[in-house]
């Protein structure tokens, strides 16, 4: 387990160094998840002030990485729940990445793992296209690695029926 930075660092130096290290990716994890390059912006945003309002609740227990990634998605969840996200075409493009992502933008499978259920989504976009371990995957969730495990798989199976066609046609 990690311990909590206590080098002295303001909280306001704290942000904006995970501002610095994980901006870009959290807006791109958003922007798949919501499907919307604006809103993807602004869930980013409501991600660092809920980090910042609750920094000194983060003891260490998983990465800032983990964490910021835990909020993210909570974020994003609470954005679906709104009126106003029933009511929106959320079909924008995947141009709208921040740079960095833009070269995934045309990804057949990646258009697929946009179309998965949330659960399902959520756990291919933190451990494939985030990067993160089975087990901070599942700290980011709050669920257990086997749930996390049953999730991919039932999304894995669901990919491979979406993209067999593409799959023969690619290679």
């Amino acid at each position: 387990m990690q311990s909590p930075p206590s080098d002295g660092r303001s909280r306001e130096e704290r942000l904006e160094e995970m501002m610095a290290r994980y901006g870009d990716a959290l807006i791109r994890m958003c922007c798949l998840y919501l499907r919307d390059a604006s809103l993807a912006e602004d869930a980013a945003q409501d991600t660092f002030v809920k980090a910042w309002r609750h920094m000194d609740r983060f003891r260490g227990h998983c990465s800032e990485r983990t964490w910021l990634m835990r909020i993210a998605i909570n974020v994003c969840r609470d954005y679906y729940k709104t009126a106003w996200m029933r009511h929106i075409d959320r079909s924008t493009s995947l141009d709208a990445l921040p740079e960095q992502g833009r070269e995934d933008a045309h990804s057949p499978v990646l258009e697929a793992v946009t179309t998965l259920k949330r659960r399902e989504k959520e756990a291919i976009l933190l451990h494939y296209y985030q990067g993160l371990s089975l087990k901070e995957t599942a700290k980011a969730l709050g669920i257990s690695e086997s749930a996390v495990k049953q999730r991919m798989q039932r999304a894995n199976q669901h990919l491979k029926q979406e993209l067999e066609e593409w799959y023969h046609d690619a290679f």
